[in-house]
């Protein structure tokens, strides 16, 4: 597998692609607290084949995804990141260090990665959400850190999906699964594979990416709502289209809410428009402070 393999411009080509996957619901002038799920009922030529629309780059970086997250890749990732050893430093710290990851190559957005994390976190903050939800707002793409331990983008971002288990069609691009050497797995394509039940999403393996590095790193410090929605964000097929519901157990469901209510800020709240970062970062190491030590494990 080659570290090196980039067919996006820019981490937030493949946001935009789920911009589009997952429109804005109409007439809302600020993200909405619930969504609903897909109606099932609908004949699928009501939907926009999203897949067919996506830029070549986009269609390249599912395949790649597609491929290579198996479960086996999931474990082998987890035990070399999630003992979190590769460095200390602090909140804000780590957030100008993911600064340092700068796409070049993208001539659509002068904002740094800073400037992203602020634009997500200043719009649940004015919309008077718990401190505990900027915070998370704040932190949630600090994992794509991983880009700068060398890891390819196939690796670090994309909607999420478990593993070890039969793939949902309402993953996006679940064609290219067919290249996954799980899908020749008897196991791995069973209704419930390596798991039971009912048996709650902390005992499902999920495709490996930003959501679980920053959900270990964050664990010892933010409350369980927090952690959903930093682990889950990206997971679309639950949160957005209601698949694997047979895998949660009550504590997913109850805690559904709030991913729901998280995502909007994820999706839609990235502009063009530069938040102050000198004027931002009192306010932000003082609420840093008050969840986290000077220094944590990453």
């Amino acid at each position: 597998m080659n570290t090196t393999d980039a067919p996006l411009k820019s981490l937030d080509e493949w946001e935009d692609f789920m911009k589009e996957r997952y429109p804005e619901p109409a007439g809302e002038t600020s993200p909405p607290k619930k969504f609903k799920a897909t109606d099932a009922e609908k004949k699928k030529e009501q939907f926009r084949n999203y897949e067919a629309d996506a830029r070549p780059s986009v269609r390249e970086f599912y395949r790649l995804n597609h491929t290579y997250q198996t479960y086996e890749f999931g474990q082998e990732k987890r035990r070399e990141f999630a003992s979190l050893s590769r460095r200390e430093m602090g909140v804000w710290e780590a957030a100008e260090f993911l600064n340092t990851l700068v796409d070049d190559s993208d001539p659509d957005t002068d904002l740094s990665q800073l400037q992203h994390l602020l634009q997500t976190s200043e719009h649940i903050r004015r919309d008077g959400q718990p401190r505990w939800f900027v915070a998370a707002g704040f932190i949630h793409d600090l994992g794509k850190i991983l880009c700068l331990y060398g890891e390819p983008q196939w690796a670090v971002v994309g909607d999420t999906f478990p593993v070890g288990c039969a793939y949902s069609d309402t993953i996006v691009f679940s064609k290219f699964f067919e290249s996954n050497p799980d899908s020749q797995n008897a196991v791995y394509q069973d209704r419930l594979g390596v798991y039971s039940e009912g048996c709650g999403l902390d005992n499902v393996q999920m495709s490996w990416g930003h959501d679980e590095y920053i959900y270990q790193v964050a664990k010892p410090y933010l409350p369980m709502e927090a952690l959903y929605m930093l682990r889950y964000h990206s997971f679309y097929p639950w949160h957005r289209e209601n698949a694997y519901s047979h895998l949660t157990n009550a504590q997913d469901r109850e805690m559904l809410k709030w991913v729901r209510a998280f995502n909007p800020y994820d999706l839609y709240t990235k502009s063009h428009e530069a938040p102050n970062v000198s004027e931002l970062k009192p306010y932000y190491e003082d609420l840093i402070s008050e969840f986290f030590p000077s220094k944590i494990k990453w």
